[in-house]
């Protein structure tokens, strides 16, 4: 896909756990803390994914993005299973708060609806 105006191309890491469920199909929202580089993010813009500290990719297609106060708001909104098949609601909200301390909550939460781009 060739970056334009209307598509653009984002990079972004993902831990090797959640990196697998998205490269699989089974993971269709991603979590992100709303910083102001993810500003903008709309349908249409693809997003390539990098298993952290590796050179493996995988490319989606963002369908949806979804705004909350905070990540209980977004699990409660979009569903647990669709975030993270694998674990449980508490789970997730442990292992997310993990990843983004209370300061970066804080900054509100982004539920990114997204969809394997076949190679």
């Amino acid at each position: 896909m060739t970056e334009t105006a209307a598509a653009r191309v984002r990079e972004l890491n993902l831990y090797r756990q959640y990196f697998d469920l998205v490269a699989a199909g089974q993971k269709t929202i991603e979590v992100r803390v709303k910083y102001p580089h993810l500003a903008g993010l709309a349908e249409g813009d693809m997003i390539r994914f990098r298993n952290k500290g590796t050179n493996e990719t995988c490319d989606v297609l963002v369908k949806q993005v979804n705004e909350y106060p905070d990540f209980e708001a977004l699990l409660d909104g979009e569903g647990p299973a669709n975030v993270n098949p694998t674990a449980t609601r508490e789970e997730q909200l442990a292992n997310i708060r993990t990843i983004y301390p209370p300061e970066k909550e804080a900054l509100g939460a982004l539920a990114i609806t997204i969809e394997l781009l076949t190679p």
